[in-house]
């Protein structure tokens, strides 16, 4: 269980933990382990397990004695026995009965725990600590350029200092075997420490220096993953994959352990399918084998010269291959495809529920572009036609004769025609234009009103617009 959880079920975190809990890979560290049973009261005569495990650098975890029963909890920093000699630092990461329980998942005996626990990590130890810690970028580099210089065929890619100072160990990677004594000799000379060299694989590599897959994700190695298993091509034919080694391969150069991990469900698929076939033999021709698709169990075929595949269930591909076994061929493969359903057949059903009929984020476009050139139209006095004053969509209309029996001479501007007012009961275009802007479409159209109600109209407009009572210029 992670660092994200606790018994209480409160999201809290683990003592110790720097993310307060919020951790993106479920725990502070590779193979976090929570102490389910620390909230648990122990019976009276309960003795503590005197094992306690103790994490350090690159997700390694031992086990100590702590004989002298000191109290401890998941987190603190405590200075343990080193290897060979001296002191290191690390953090306890599980104490109690898990502690018995994880020694029996490892098949560690309690004979082999004889390094103990010294005490908890005072301001000075971890001084010293933090200070080696601070050397292992500058050795590490330093080292490299001394294989160089020996021109040694290795790759050193990690440095963990002990917690004292006085030794460190040096991770490389290496095709075969490396000569490297003439190399720890140099780097005592430089470094004035105790040497230990140490070959790592490429999948230890990656999973000590971590990173991110093509997933998005952080390496499996550098989280959870801790047994790492072969993994050969064969997995990826089983799957239907390209073998391309730029797509299979991880950031450790050799094949992705996820590659392993449906193998098992594509391998129980696989059962019901015929293996090895290449061709099936019809009264036509012969159909070549083109692909198959492992649970939907379907498979293709096609015939030479031909860009049609079709699909035929496996069911009918056995009956066809004892057929062929026994001399016998169908007509065409045409008459047992399947067929399949395209995307546009398929109803578009969506995945939420419609609560207020907002369907679409661009509901309102066609709308507003509609209204936007109608106004553009009426503005400008003229609908698709050509024709002044008049609304799109609806037929003009004639005006009664009595209103357009003095016609309006003609102004000099040749590129807009303005009638002279003859009295109180001329119609002129301005107060059409007018009427349409105001929204009136009854008066542009020559709807039957009262004389009053449109002369008194027309004084107001003619109040308004003062350039069109104005006298053209040839009177």
């Amino acid at each position: 269980m992670g660092c994200g959880s606790c018994s209480t079920g409160g999201g809290c975190a683990p003592s110790g933990c720097k993310s307060n809990g919020s951790c993106l890979t479920g725990g502070c560290g590779k193979m976090e382990v929570q102490d389910w049973l620390s909230n648990l009261d122990m019976p009276s005569n309960y003795k503590p397990f005197q094992v306690i495990e103790v994490k350090f650098k690159g997700a390694r975890k031992e086990f100590f004695l702590n004989n002298d029963n000191i109290y401890l909890e998941i987190g603190e920093l405590v200075a343990v026995e080193g290897p060979t000699g001296g002191y290191d630092i690390g953090h306890v990461s599980l104490t109690g009965e898990l502690v018995r329980i994880q020694m029996k998942r490892r098949k560690t005996p309690l004979d082999q725990v004889t390094r103990k626990i010294y005490r908890k990590a005072t301001e000075q130890d971890v001084d010293k600590w933090k200070i080696a810690k601070d050397l292992e970028w500058e050795t590490m580099h330093k080292a490299r350029t001394l294989a160089l210089e020996l021109r040694l065929s290795m790759k050193i890619s990690d440095v963990d200092y002990q917690g004292d100072k006085t030794k460190a160990t040096f991770f490389y990677t290496a095709e075969g075997r490396v000569d490297f004594r003439e190399l720890i000799k140099k780097m005592a000379e430089t470094f004035r420490i105790r040497i230990e060299m140490r070959q790592i694989g490429m999948r230890q590599e990656a999973g000590r220096l971590g990173g991110i897959g093509s997933c998005g994700r952080e390496l499996c190695c550098s989280t959870w993953l801790t047994n790492f298993k072969t993994v050969s091509t064969a997995a990826a034919r089983y799957q239907n994959l390209s073998l391309n080694t730029l797509k299979l391969a991880g950031q450790c150069g050799k094949l992705k352990c996820c590659l392993n991990y449906e193998l098992d469900t594509y391998l129980d698929a696989l059962k019901d399918i015929p293996d090895r076939i290449e061709s099936l033999q019809t009264e036509i021709g012969v159909a070549r084998h083109q692909k198959t698709d492992i649970f939907k169990k379907l498979m293709w075929f096609a015939y030479p010269n031909t860009e049609d595949w079709i699909p035929l269930k496996v069911d009918r591909v056995k009956e066809i291959m004892a057929m062929n076994k026994k001399g016998m061929k169908p007509v065409s493969l045409k008459d047992d495809a399947v067929e399949l359903k395209t995307a546009a057949a398929v109803e578009k059903t969506p995945d939420y529920e419609n609560v207020v009929g907002q369907d679409s984020l661009t509901r309102m476009d066609d709308k507003n572009r509609s209204r936007s050139g109608r106004n553009h139209n009426n503005k400008g006095g003229a609908n698709r036609n050509g024709k002044p004053g008049q609304p799109q969509g609806k037929p003009a209309q004639q005006h009664k004769p009595a209103q357009q029996s003095k016609p309006a001479p003609q102004l000099k501007a040749p590129q807009q025609v303005k009638p002279v007012q003859q009295g109180p009961k001329q119609q002129s275009a301005p107060v059409a234009k007018v009427q349409v802007e105001g929204g009136n479409t009854g008066e542009a159209n020559g709807s039957t009103q009262p004389t009053g109600n449109r002369n008194n109209r027309n004084r107001n407009n003619r109040r308004r617009n003062k350039p069109a009572s104005d006298k053209p210029k040839n009177e």
